[in-house]
Order: C-alpha cells, then structure tokens, then sequence
C-alpha cells in the first residue's frame, strides 16, 4: 500500500527488456515493492547508486512506458506505523490518461485530463486520485475527462512541470470507488441500506 506522496524524482539509468535501472538516493533492498510512476514494481537488483525493478509484458502495455525514461516518481511501500497522509494507493494503474490542457491561473494550475468514458464513474468530484503516482484531488468530472488543480510547489517538486499538453500519464483511481461500484452492480437489489453500507466500510 502507498500514500500518493512522493518520495523522490529518482533517475532512470537503463531500461533494457523487462529491467528498469533506477539511480535514487532510496535505499532499497531486494523483494521490496517500489512504486514508480504510480504503478507498484519489484525491486531485483540493489546497487551502489540505486535499485533496479522488473516490468513485465503485461506491465509495459498497460502503462505510459514512454514516462519510464529521464525521471520518474518513486515512493516506497508503507510500513506499519508510518505516517498515514495523501490516500490510500494501491499501485494497480487502471487506466492510462492523456492531458488535454494545462491552464495557469498565476497562483496554480488546472490540469484537464481525458480518460476512457468506462473509468469515469470511479472518478468522484472531490475525491482522490493518483496521477504518475501524485496524491491529487479531483475537482470537477466531465463525460470523458476531470480536472485537477496543481500548487506551484507540486508543480516544481514534481514531473508535472514536464507535462504538457498530449502527455500520457498513468492513472490510479479511487479504490473505495470501484469497490463499491463492483459491490453496487454485482447486487442482485438495485441499492444498498445503510448496514450494508456500515459493513462495507467496516472491512476497510
């Protein structure tokens, strides 16, 4: 499990077949789970300078690979009792994103990005997404797209400030969002009581 706060903008040394190479100043240690650019990966290798993590076939199809270059976001897996801030992540990617615009407000900047109508009812107005692994709030939900609003210290201190308009980004939706969509359309009623409700929260 992972928070959407990163860690460090790590930098990639290789990526040669399945392997990944990352320089980071994280030390890592063989079997631990790395999330980098949202999607949660398997450290391999550990070296002097850094680690390096495997990504499957199935991995590189799914994910906005191109982003696998340069810089890349990482944070490590949560350990008990660590402290709890951003929101629950998972590091299973649903769906890559695209960004259709990016509006400078002076103050911050909204970010405008479309995805598969399909993934849309996952995504709530004032909810929580991860975006390459970034914790974000969701403010507005359109047919086919959501906008965020970035601060000027997220869009420095992280690879938003490489974005631009056509860029791929991986994106994490809210887990509570699909689970209860999962419950709610495998329900044989048409809605849920407040227990039911009650009980489904209680399990997490």
């Amino acid at each position: 499990m992972f928070t959407g706060l990163i860690r460090e903008v790590a930098t990639v040394k290789s990526f040669v077949g399945s392997t990944l190479s990352i320089r980071a100043t994280y030390k890592a240690g063989i079997g631990d789970s790395i999330a980098v650019n949202g999607a949660c990966l398997t450290v391999v290798k550990v070296n002097p300078d850094g680690f390096a993590v495997e990504l499957s076939p199935e991995s590189q199809k799914l994910l906005a690979i191109e982003n696998y270059k340069n810089e890349v976001h990482i944070e490590p897996a949560m350990k008990m009792g660590d402290r709890f801030e951003g929101h629950i992540v998972q590091g299973h990617v649903d769906t890559v994103g695209t960004i259709k615009e990016i509006k400078n407000n002076g103050n911050s900047y909204d970010v405008f990005i479309t995805v598969e109508k399909k993934f849309i009812p996952y995504i709530v107005p004032k909810g929580s997404i991860t975006i390459d692994g970034v914790s974000l709030t969701v403010n507005d939900v359109d047919e086919n797209s959501f906008r965020l609003t970035i601060i000027p210290h997220t869009m420095k201190e992280t690879l938003f400030k490489n974005y631009k308009k056509g860029s791929r980004v991986n994106v994490e939706t809210d887990m509570f969002a699909r689970y209860v969509a999962h419950i709610v359309k495998h329900q044989k009623s048409t809605s849920l009581s407040w227990d039911e409700v009650d009980r489904i929260s209680a399990n997490y």
